[in-house]
């Protein structure tokens, strides 16, 4: 991939939103809660298959458009006022909270660990960390080897789960490949031989995992753990190798769904511009349904149509959870404006503006 091109001297306001990320978003946020929800029934052979497919490459696929989204971050004063309300603030709301209810049910964690994000709120973690080092990456010669060699090397040592660390450096190779995309590159894949490959490709690999899954360990999926612990229990050439495994499996699934996803405009578009609102959410209905309900202990008697059930319901949550009713209310509080913490923002010079407009 090229170099990225300079950065302008001021950053423009926002432009108008692509209708084909968010229509990529729609459909990974709807792997995403099925994923999670299928959580419980892993034990099940039938359930197992399909969320190893999807772990294999929903996170990348997600990371690869945060990273593309994020490529002309500069850190001015709108871009940090911005990662506040919408990183720092629900990264701080949603840890605080779920682990409160996690103690409340499981006594778990003890002592509480809030820069330790324990499920949801990793990805708000790694986005601000990621985000904050998009300069640096676009400053180094060859940033995207220097991304996988860390990702490739981060399971050789101990490294604490402040901010989830582990799993930020871990995923860093599809973030940084992200800021090098570009709309040109995202248009190629639209090619019809192309788009067939990727089809075959995905439903190949579904297939595989489907028959093949029941003697995998999943916490592979997972990227948070040294190779040697328990239960990877790999040396470390056995570790870089399976982790090098994922970064290209997981690569070119993204980029055999990204094919796929549609370019015009639909109601999908609406939907996937509230995907926030339902990744922050849809945590809770879990929890509530596994714990106060003991919903998923009651449907795991019942087999593979307690999954499938259990998948057609995850669609139906994610789709409520992305309409604007639910994105009126909760915007407040998951984006708050944060007038009374900063500073009014400057009015831009002549020179600026022509500058910004220039770039």
């Amino acid at each position: 991939m090229s170099a990225l091109d300079p950065l302008p001297m001021t950053t423009a306001a926002p432009k108008e939103r692509v209708a084909y990320l968010d229509n990529a978003r729609y459909w990974v946020m709807l792997l995403v809660v099925i994923g999670h929800s299928l959580t419980q029934f892993v034990a099940m052979d039938s359930a197992r298959g399909v969320y190893v497919w999807i772990y294999a490459f929903h996170m990348p696929f997600f990371i690869l458009i945060s990273g593309y989204t994020a490529r002309r971050y500069m850190g001015d004063a709108r871009q940090v006022r911005r990662i506040v309300s919408t990183l720092v603030v629900p990264y701080l709301i949603v840890e605080i909270s779920m682990q409160m209810i996690m103690r409340h049910y499981t006594d778990e964690p003890d002592p509480y660990m809030f820069l330790s994000p324990q499920w949801l709120a990793w990805f708000m973690a790694a986005l601000f960390v990621w985000r904050l080092t998009t300069p640096i990456w676009r400053a180094l010669k060859y940033p995207i080897t220097t991304s996988i060699a860390i990702s490739l090397l981060v399971g050789l040592i101990e490294v604490p789960n402040v901010l989830a660390l582990p799993k930020i450096l871990g995923f860093l190779p599809f973030y940084v490949i992200g800021l090098h995309m570009s709309r040109e590159r995202f248009e190629r894949l639209a090619d019809t031989r192309i788009r067939i490959a990727s089809a075959l490709l995905l439903g190949g690999s579904f297939a595989v995992c489907y028959l093949y899954s029941a003697d995998w360990t999943l916490d592979w999926l997972l990227w948070k753990q040294r190779y040697d612990e328990d239960p990877l229990g790999a040396t470390p050439l056995e570790g870089i190798t399976q982790r090098a495994e994922l970064l290209v499996v997981g690569l070119v699934l993204t980029f055999a769904a990204l094919s796929l996803v549609p370019r015009r405009r639909s109601w999908t578009t609406l939907m996937g511009s509230r995907t926030f609102y339902c990744y922050l959410l849809h945590g809770y209905i879990i929890l509530l349904l596994r714990y106060q309900f003991e919903v998923f202990d009651r449907l795991e008697q019942y087999g593979a149509p307690a999954a499938a059930l259990t998948m057609v319901v995850a669609v139906v949550v994610a789709n409520l959870l992305m309409t604007k009713l639910v994105s009126t209310v909760f915007r407040p509080i998951f984006e708050p404006r944060l007038t009374w913490l900063f500073r009014p923002e400057a009015e831009a010079k002549p020179a600026e503006k022509k500058a910004a407009t220039a770039g």
